[in-house]
This record gives C-alpha cells, structure tokens and sequence, in this order.
C-alpha cells in the first residue's frame, strides 16, 4: 500500500460528534438523559462513557467514546498483525449497544474505530492503520419489515462506495457474529467489515462516516414502531432468556471485548454492553409453532433480506 497521509484529528473529532449526535437523538425518544462519564487511562489516553439505565424506553444504553494509545500492542492485535509488534500505537472508536425495555424491540449494536501503529522512527517502515466496525440487529421477536429496513439502509450507506461492499459486508458480519459452541448466529445481521483501507484513507474514513452516520436511521424508526407493542411475563421471560447469547458472544467472541481488556482499558466501559437481566436455562426450546419458536425457525438463519 502506498503511503498515504492519515488525520488522526478529523477522524478524533468526527466519532466525538457521533457519540454526541446518537446520545441526544435516543434521550428524544426515550425521555431520560444519558449519563456522562469521563475517564483517563494510566497509559494513555481516555473516553467518555454515556450510559443510561432504566429509562423509558430503553433498559440500559450505552455509547461509549474511547481513544487509548500504548507503547506494546495486545494479544488481539498482533494475532492478525504481527507486522504492528513493537510499534506504538493508537486506537479510538465509538461503541454501542442498547438494550431495550419492550421485548418487541431488537437489540442493537453499533462500532466504528480507527486503528495506527506507527513507523518507528529512523526506519523505512510506514503506518499501518485500518478502519473498522458495522452494526447489527438482534430480535427477540423478528418482524420482516424491520430486518429488511436495517438491511436496507445498511446497504444504501455503503453504495456510493463500491456495489460490491454490502453483499461483503453482510457475509462478514454473519460469520462473526455466531456463537460457534451453539451453532447459531446471534441475530439478524447487518455489515461488519475490519482491517478496512483498500480505498485510501479519504475514501475508507468516508466510507466509515457512512455507516456511523446511518446508524440513527437504521435502528430509531424500528424503535418508534414497536416501543408501545402491549408485553407480558412471558415476552419478558424469553427476552432475559435471548439475552444470554448475548453475553456469551461478547465474553467469548468479541474482539473489541478482548482489546479493551487485554489492553488494560476501564473495564465498566468495556462490559456497558452488558445487558442488566439475564436468564440461562439447561437445554431448554421452545414450543413448536409458538412465538418463540419462530425467531429460530424464520430469523436466526441464513437469508438475504434484501432478496438480491
């Protein structure tokens, strides 16, 4: 790759005006403020944590701001770059996940990340840097119209820069995000996309603008939807019970779960994705033709949403 000028600040002060533009449109819906908090790391560097918990529509929300540096890279990284060992480097991203109150609802994940390690001085050698992230929608109780909205804006965000993008984009993130110990996937998808910089840096961090600047799109209209849907016990039961794939992904699976922690980064604003109630059950299905059962049998499978 030839070498290319990189702006660490536009790309700093772009993902702090996300983080700020995503917080005030969810407090218009749900009714109660984000809570904000800043924090520094011993190592370098630091992030805002904004989190909301038992609003009105939302049982716990977090989007989280963090730019971190260091001097060694962790584990995660160097497994896919071993080219990066020994560099400084810096990271910084915006990440989301929220977990709503109405189990009609889908959770919702949203990342986007830049990553450098830098030449070494007095050497030959150039920056490696890439772009990352995408989003992804987990029902509990699946409606068509939503997956092919999320899947819809998804791909038109990613259209002006390559046709080929989204049908990439989508494999990627149904091969990431499933739960290999249980052989399903984690929800309905979306785009994921890492290591991103084929484009040049303009092009790939306008790409990722793209995507972080479509999240609102995708995700709030299937919330204003379903947010007043009537729920009982037994909705709620199964959301708590959905949730724990959930938390089994992002323990095990999760690269940006194992960076935070293998990099010494602030462990609350690593884990705010976690959801508040959880329920796990010993080898427990669900009864056949019943609600339940359709997210399995219509929504946690291998489907092109958009019928390309």
């Amino acid at each position: 790759m030839a070498e290319q000028h990189i702006n660490l600040n536009a790309v700093y002060e772009y993902l702090q005006g996300l983080q700020n533009r995503i917080v005030e449109a969810v407090e218009l819906i749900d009714g109660k403020n984000f809570l904000n908090d800043s924090w520094q790391r011993p190592e370098g560097g630091g992030g805002t944590s904004c989190m909301l918990e038992e609003g009105n529509v939302f049982e716990r929300a977090g989007v989280g701001f963090s730019h971190v540096k260091g001097n060694k890279l962790p584990p995660a990284a160097t497994l896919a770059h071993p080219e990066a060992a020994g560099r400084s480097w810096e990271a910084m991203g915006v990440s989301l996940v929220f977990h709503p109150r109405n189990p009609y609802i889908p959770t919702v994940h949203m990342n986007v990340r830049f990553f450098v390690a830098k030449a070494r001085q007095d050497s030959d050698e150039q920056d490696i840097w890439w772009f990352g992230g995408g989003m992804d929608l987990t029902p509990y109780y699946g409606f068509e119209e939503d997956a092919v909205h999320f899947h819809r804006t998804c791909r038109d965000a990613l259209a002006p820069f390559g046709e080929d993008l989204y049908p990439s984009f989508k494999q990627h993130c149904d091969e990431y995000f499933h739960l290999k110990h249980r052989n399903e996937p984690r929800g309905i998808g979306g785009i994921f996309f890492d290591d991103f910089n084929k484009l040049g840096f303009e092009q790939s961090f306008a790409m990722q603008k793209a995507v972080g600047d479509a999240f609102v799109s995708a995700y709030l209209p299937i919330v204003q939807r379903r947010k007043d849907l009537p729920f009982g016990e037994r909705e709620r039961d199964f959301q708590a019970y959905r949730r724990g794939r959930y938390v089994e992904f992002n323990l095990v699976f999760d690269r940006g779960t194992l960076f935070g922690l293998q990099s010494n980064g602030r462990t609350e604003s690593i884990l705010l994705s976690m959801p508040p109630i959880v329920k796990w059950r010993y080898d427990w299905k669900p009864e056949a033709g019943s609600a339940e059962a359709k997210l399995y049998t219509d929504f946690l499978i291998d489907k092109n949403w958009l019928g390309l």
